[in-house]
């Protein structure tokens, strides 16, 4: 299974504080399937940029070592025409962020699922195909 996680469960994965985020037990179990090779992580090339401005904005003491040790696990990068073409539709058709809307066209151009645990985006999205509610997954 090939899941693309945009950065709403990705930074769950560094706040670790289920006071501050919802279903960190269920981002901190996916990137655990992750490391052990139970699933196959694809990003789009602008992620790590979007998570490194959550973090120097919310996590300041902490940021740039985040952003190296995140960097560090060598996730797979795609992106390439079809995939903005789509993110673009999606963009248009949901009137939602084009960063958004990367990840999930990433997701269905490979046959993949997009992990989100961004509530607004879900919500616009649910009825595409290839996207899940982080508080939907298991491992």
């Amino acid at each position: 299974m090939t899941l693309v996680l945009d950065a709403s469960v990705v930074i769950k994965w560094l706040f670790q504080d289920p006071e501050r985020e919802d279903w960190t037990s269920q981002a901190t179990a996916l990137m655990g399937a992750a490391v052990h090779g139970e699933v196959a992580l694809l990003q789009p090339p602008h992620w790590l940029a979007e998570v490194a401005a959550v973090l120097a904005r919310e996590t300041p003491e902490h940021a740039r070592r985040d952003v190296q040790l995140l960097a560090q696990l060598g996730f797979a990068e795609q992106g390439g025409g079809a995939v903005l073409t789509r993110a673009c539709t999606l963009s248009i058709e949901l009137d939602h962020h084009l960063f958004d809307t990367l990840y999930h066209a990433l997701a269905i151009e490979h046959q993949a699922t997009l992990v989100t645990a961004d509530d607004r985006y879900y919500r616009k999205a649910a009825a595409k195909p290839g996207i899940l509610h982080l508080s939907d997954w298991t491992r």
